[in-house]
């Protein structure tokens, strides 16, 4: 008895002090916020489970989020701009006097005077006018432009370039030739994301059946990469052929090469950009047609602190040729000269000219 009476008493007395330390201790905080037991698991006061992963593949929409996005190809731009860039470098030859002064009537018009004085051919005044729209599609770009300079014969050359939509642009152009029409051509450019087309019709007659269509088109294969082609077709009387070519042009971080091929023969240039003051251009022309091939070298450099740029050319006929040109800031002024020299012919050029304005 003695020792059942003992656990009946130590039973009272824990169940009490059980009843008592329950009602004394504070309650437990709760779980973290997120934090959850998985099933079967108890989770002691005070403390929280961490979250628990979920083992389901995500779904193909959250999975492709995750993917990091490849940027779009660019615009390669148009196919006459292949060879730009190398073509800026060379000098161009001027002979005589010029003096050219251009007067901004607004912040649309604008008109040019130019004089030129020459000792090989005639001398001859041209007026030129310039309209540019208010239709801004570009940081430096609005439309409609109209371009056009008649001289003192009575010639007149026009062009009118419209941007018709976000990726269509057109252009007509216009010469005339002591004022009877000589030629004229329409354009036609679809600009893409990723590639430029455009068909080029000049000349048509429909009664005599003459004309010429040029179809021209330019992919972007990567990002350096684009590729396209050339397509030349002309009729006349008792005539009838077509000419096509085809382009690549691959652009580094401060280098452009492209070459062209075709049936008239190629074309290859390589730009590179040495520093911010050096630029040099390599060419290589081989025409089937004259059965001639020639390899020109040009640079041109950029002295900024004094308003200088000079571009200098060599080529495999032994024609030499440089122009210096200077900017009297803060005068609207500029001084250009120019010399070429053909050894093989013997022939000397020189030229010096004023912009004002």
């Amino acid at each position: 008895m003695f020792q059942v009476v003992t656990c009946g008493l130590c039973r009272l007395t824990l169940k009490v002090m059980g009843s008592v330390l329950a009602a004394s201790s504070p309650n437990p905080p709760p779980p973290a916020s997120g934090s959850a037991a998985a099933p079967g698991l108890t989770v002691p006061p005070g403390f929280g489970m961490p979250p628990v992963s979920s083992i389901i593949p995500p779904s193909g929409a959250d999975s492709g989020q995750q993917q990091e996005v490849e940027p779009p190809l660019p615009n390669p731009g148009g196919f006459e701009e292949c060879h730009r860039k190398c073509k800026e470098v060379f000098p161009m030859q001027m002979e005589g006097v010029r003096l050219v002064v251009n007067k901004g009537l607004s912040n649309h018009f604008q008109v040019n005077h130019t004089v030129m004085l020459s000792t090989l051919g005639d001398s001859s005044y041209r007026f030129g006018a310039t309209y540019v729209g208010s239709k801004q599609t570009g940081p430096a770009e609005f439309f409609p432009v109209m371009v056009g300079d008649m001289d003192n014969s009575g010639s007149l050359n026009a062009q009118v370039i419209h941007q018709i939509s976000h990726r269509i642009r057109s252009k007509l152009a216009f010469q005339t030739q002591q004022h009877k029409f000589v030629n004229w051509q329409g354009d036609a450019e679809l600009r893409g994301e990723d590639f430029t087309a455009t068909v080029t019709l000049g000349n048509p007659d429909v009664l005599v059946g003459s004309g010429l269509v040029v179809a021209h088109y330019l992919q972007s294969i990567t990002p350096a990469l684009a590729l396209g082609g050339e397509l030349v077709y002309h009729r006349r009387p008792g005539e009838e052929g077509s000419v096509m070519s085809l382009v690549g042009r691959y652009t580094g971080n401060n280098y452009i090469a492209t070459l062209t091929l075709g049936s008239a023969g190629a074309h290859a240039s390589y730009y590179h950009k040495a520093n911010e003051q050096l630029q040099v251009g390599v060419e290589f022309e081989a025409s089937s047609r004259m059965q001639d091939t020639s390899v020109s070298f040009g640079y041109q450099l950029d002295v900024p602190k004094a308003n200088l740029q000079f571009k200098g050319s060599v080529d495999s006929n032994w024609i030499v040729g440089a122009t210096l040109e200077k900017k009297l800031l803060p005068l609207p002024l500029s001084l250009v000269l120019s010399s070429f020299l053909n050894h093989r012919k013997n022939k000397f050029q020189c030229g010096f000219g004023v912009t004002i304005g």
